[in-house]
């Protein structure tokens, strides 16, 4: 397989914060709908305090944050920040190798 077919295909994390700057909603309102959209992406996923974090492929992880950025900008949202943190390698990552120790 190409080396960039196989890149599309790795699993990365992502640290998702989503901060609502003008909205008609109430903040929180804002963030559990960007939530529910996670949740329904089918990745696997874990929601901390300041942001949630996602695991999947490359290519799922980018189509979901753009999702977010628009479905929240459609929505009573007029101004929005997101802030994101990315581990991308040359394999698979995952939650549990960044955990295992603890």
């Amino acid at each position: 397989m190409p080396l960039c077919l196989l890149k599309l295909i790795m699993k990365i994390n992502a640290a998702i914060q989503l901060l609502p700057l003008k909205t008609s909603d109430e903040r929180y309102s804002v963030i559990d709908k960007a939530i529910a959209l996670i949740q329904n992406s089918r990745l696997h996923y874990k929601v901390c305090p300041f942001e949630t974090v996602v695991e999947g492929s490359s290519e799922a992880v980018y189509q979901l944050i753009r999702q977010i950025q628009e479905e929240t900008l459609k929505n009573n949202c007029d101004e929005l920040i997101l802030n994101i943190k990315i581990h991308a390698a040359n394999r698979d990552l995952s939650f549990e190798e960044k955990l295992e120790k603890y």
